[in-house]
């Protein structure tokens, strides 16, 4: 767990990385909130604030009675999401910067390409 962000927030992501990578697939049961509780050491309430943040997404749905399920698309969904998450992030401070230091278009592509080739 990283400090500097919440925990809610940090186990949320997991559960999507998880959906990501496939361990989680899509209608597929997602561990209970006291499992995540137990597993992390941290409050019931809390893993329960991080499942009920992928509820109201879309992300997962709850059986009543039987759990929480992966909702279909979801996959889709988070990747969606995190592309726009990388954009913000990543590739408009980039292109920023680059414009800044008179980095054209062409040259900022080639070293992403020779950064991607090493």
């Amino acid at each position: 767990m990283d400090d500097s962000r919440p925990i809610f927030i940090q186990i949320a992501e997991q559960i999507e990385s998880d959906i990501l990578r496939g361990t989680l697939p899509e209608e597929s049961q997602v561990p209970s909130t006291n499992e995540y509780a137990a597993f992390y050491r941290i409050n019931p309430a809390t893993a329960g604030k991080g499942v009920n943040v992928l509820i109201d997404s879309g992300i997962l749905y709850k059986k009543r009675g039987i759990g929480m399920f992966v909702a279909e698309g979801s996959r889709a969904r988070i990747i969606a999401a995190r592309r726009e998450q990388f954009h913000a992030e990543f590739v408009t401070p980039l292109v920023a910067e680059a414009r800044s230091l008179g980095i054209g278009q062409a040259e900022l592509t080639d070293m992403i390409r020779k950064e991607g080739n090493s």
